[in-house]
């Protein structure tokens, strides 16, 4: 089946659940008697967007970083003291890998890889939190020092994954990924080698 026929066979399908969710909704609520407390009805989970990665992840390092922010003027000051729980996340990026970069001789099989950078670095909102934040007397509540403090927390998360080790965690990781895939692959030996 042609790409293009798949796509919009998915797209109708899509549809049709979602109009019987609907459908059966509207038909649930009239149903039910006037007195009855509200109910949940069923309905189809769509998918709406499929994205296809080319990330190999090969470490997650999780820290947390407390960010306090001093804004001081002659007429008062604001403070924003957060603890920042973040995540910095390490591989490879594998839409860089070209057919010359895979060498497979008999049972031995070598990759040629760009080396490992940081894939990601994010706060996790859940956990992240602000401890306190005070105004000066004289002083407007300042919205923008809560956007500050989480950029300021992302890069200094991201300076500590770097000066902590991560892209070498990654690197030996990678390659054992790859030795164990490589094995299920059927090949007795791989070697990875970083450009």
């Amino acid at each position: 089946m042609r790409p293009g026929i798949t796509a919009v066979a998915l797209a109708v399908v899509c549809a049709v659940i979602l109009a019987l969710g609907l459908g059966g909704g509207v038909l649930l609520g009239r149903w039910s008697a006037p007195g009855e407390r509200p109910r949940i009805a069923e309905t189809a989970t769509v998918v709406t967007q499929i994205q296809s990665l080319s990330q190999l992840v090969t470490v997650r390092y999780v820290f947390e970083k407390v960010v306090r922010l001093d804004d001081v003027k002659w007429y008062g000051q604001n403070r924003l003291l957060m603890v920042a729980h973040g995540i910095a996340k390490a591989g490879v990026d594998l839409q860089k890998l070209r057919p010359e970069d895979v060498h497979a001789s008999g049972d031995t099989l070598v990759l040629v890889l760009s080396r490992p950078q940081l894939l990601d670095v994010y706060l996790d909102e859940n956990k992240t939190e602000v401890i306190e934040r005070s105004t000066g007397m004289l002083r407007e509540f300042d919205q923008q020092m809560e956007q500050d403090a989480r950029r300021q927390a992302v890069e200094e998360i991201r300076k500590a994954a770097r000066a902590s080790g991560i892209l070498k965690d990654a690197e030996d990781r990678t390659k054992l990924q790859l030795l164990a895939i490589g094995q299920v692959a059927g090949f007795k030996t791989v070697e990875v080698k970083w450009k």
